[in-house]
């Protein structure tokens, strides 16, 4: 393996690039009424996240051939590899069909089960998010961190889809933290963590997720000083469910949710 494998600077300037790159191609297709199909699970896709795939798919080819891929649209390469980007060319396809500019494009550069660093790029807003392990949490090139509030009664609550509560029979959990909450509202995909992670929201959760969808996240999250976990409280990508707070309300989210494991009781 390359030496400039093994710099995480450089690997994270070419995952900005990357981000920023693919979401200059989501940006021509925006607002200009795309065409969109739906997937198996009813969600749409559109030319522009294929489109964003190929380019980043692309660019890591060129850059990183040794390493694996993971993306929503093309699925695995190099699947033994050491080091693998997964990618999600537009996470928040339904607010990217409907004209709502809280889409963004995520990256992230994983070494086994843990993501090394993390881009959320929303390029409708020209906002940027990104985290390098052990380097801090950056917004738009500023160190940002989550908001300090431990009242839950001051707490701002987001999701990004009221009825996978219902499918997930975790309608109730949801309920309690409603009722014990100031605000609660659905601005959701990567776009409520985001809010999360710079301190204007304090809790963030999905029951229903794929690895693409929290790649970056768990790396943002921890390093703005949060959490990201699944609904046991084990902090991972690969739950398929999760769970982001500002940290100070963690153990008061986890209780409510009642489905802690008990290695993760404190």
């Amino acid at each position: 393996m390359s030496n400039k494998t093994l710099d995480p600077q450089l690997l994270l300037e070419f995952a900005l690039e990357a981000a920023w790159k693919a979401g200059r191609v989501t940006l021509g297709h925006y607002q200009t009424g795309v065409p969109e199909e739906r997937k198996s699970d009813n969600s749409p896709v559109t030319l522009a996240d294929k489109q964003a795939e190929q380019t980043l798919r692309e660019m890591i080819t060129r850059y990183w051939p040794e390493h694996g891929i993971i993306g929503e649209e093309y699925g695995q390469q190099n699947s033994d590899a050491q080091y693998c980007w997964i990618i999600d060319p537009i996470d928040g396809t339904k607010s990217f069909v409907s004209g709502v500019p809280l889409y963004s494009n995520l990256l992230a550069l994983t070494d086994g089960d843990k993501a090394l660093l993390g881009v959320a790029n929303f390029p409708a807003l020209d906002d940027m998010i990104y985290a390098l392990r052990g380097g801090g949490c950056y917004w738009n090139g500023r160190r940002t961190h989550v908001s300090q509030k431990d009242n839950l009664a001051n707490a701002v609550l987001l999701t990004s889809e009221l009825n996978y509560f219902g499918l997930s029979n975790r309608r109730q959990a949801w309920q309690r933290l409603v009722e014990q909450t100031y605000i609660q509202r659905t601005w959701g995909d990567a776009y409520g963590y985001f809010l999360v992670a710079t301190g204007r929201a304090e809790i963030m959760l999905d029951p229903a997720m794929y690895l693409w969808d929290c790649g970056p996240l768990q790396v943002i999250m921890e390093e703005a000083g949060g959490t990201f976990t699944d609904w046991k409280g084990t902090p991972t990508i690969h739950g398929n469910e999760s769970v982001a707070t500002n940290g100070a309300l963690f153990d008061q989210v986890m209780d409510i949710i009642g489905e802690r494991s008990p290695q993760n009781q404190t």
